[in-house]
């Protein structure tokens, strides 16, 4: 039996690389970054039946319930989905609902079945908020970027704007994915300036539905930035475990101001 150690060692660690890169693709709920850059992610452990154990953690013991459930629980899913994974425990650690959160998850409980009657949403409802956000934030980065480049285009002229017209940037990528979570169109004539519905605002209304996606997105940047800082913190081993975020230059960069 000992002779096979290694090679059940190897895949574990095999295991785990993929389980971190399954956990790239989760989403903070409220900050809209991956879990994996935000340092939330304490431990991996995989043993070689491959049944994997995952350590999460957040800036704060009182962070929101539904927000800590929602990013465990999608945890959760992401790694049951890998191939050839076992059993999968994921544990929240240090949060004033851990002991609620970890026996709903190891129940497979469900977001209502786990708080009962304080659950006021259910989980599609909240993640659907949550994608509205990121989608306004998401527009306003890649729209904002266009009128500095564009110093002729005005605010109200966004109302042309189509997805076609935006440069392939990161910020543009972003869009297009968090249009694509919301099930809203992503061809190249789709207009770029839309509602959470994917209908165009009227050109008389852009400028105030541009103001409200940027305080939408200030919003998101400047709590993900005090979450980074807290949670190191609060654990200062944590800084090596979180990615550099990158800068979003519409945080220092004044807009171009609205005439009339």
């Amino acid at each position: 039996m000992a002779a096979h150690a290694p090679a059940r060692e190897k895949r574990a660690a095999t295991l785990e690389e993929r389980a971190r890169l399954a956990l790239d693709g989760v989403l903070d709920p409220e900050l809209d970054e991956p879990i994996t850059d935000l340092g939330f992610v304490r431990s991996i452990e995989a043993d070689g039946d491959h049944r994997l154990t995952v350590h999460l953690r957040l800036p704060t013991s009182f962070c929101a319930p539904n927000f800590a459930y929602l990013m465990a629980s999608d945890a959760k899913d992401v790694l049951t989905a890998l191939p050839g994974v076992g059993a999968v425990t994921v544990l929240l650690d240090d949060h004033h609902d851990s002991d609620l959160i970890n026996r709903g998850l190891a129940a497979d409980a469900g977001y209502r079945g786990t708080f009962g009657a304080e659950a006021e949403k259910d989980l599609e409802e909240l993640r659907l908020i949550f994608r509205r956000k990121a989608h306004a934030a998401a527009m306003e980065r890649a729209l904002a970027a266009l009128l500095r480049q564009d110093t002729s285009l005005t605010e109200e002229g966004l109302h042309a704007i189509v997805l076609g017209d935006l440069p392939g940037t990161e910020a543009t990528h972003a869009l297009l994915q968090r249009r694509e979570a919301l099930g809203l169109g992503t061809s190249p004539s789709d207009p770029a300036m839309v509602d959470d519905h994917g209908l165009p605002y009227p050109a008389g209304e852009i400028p105030l539905r541009l103001r409200f996606a940027r305080s939408v997105r200030l919003s998101i940047d400047g709590n993900a930035h005090f979450c980074r800082a807290l949670l190191r913190t609060r654990y200062p081993d944590a800084a090596p475990d979180q990615s550099p975020r990158q800068e979003d230059s519409t945080l220092i960069t004044p807009e171009k101001e609205h005439t009339p």
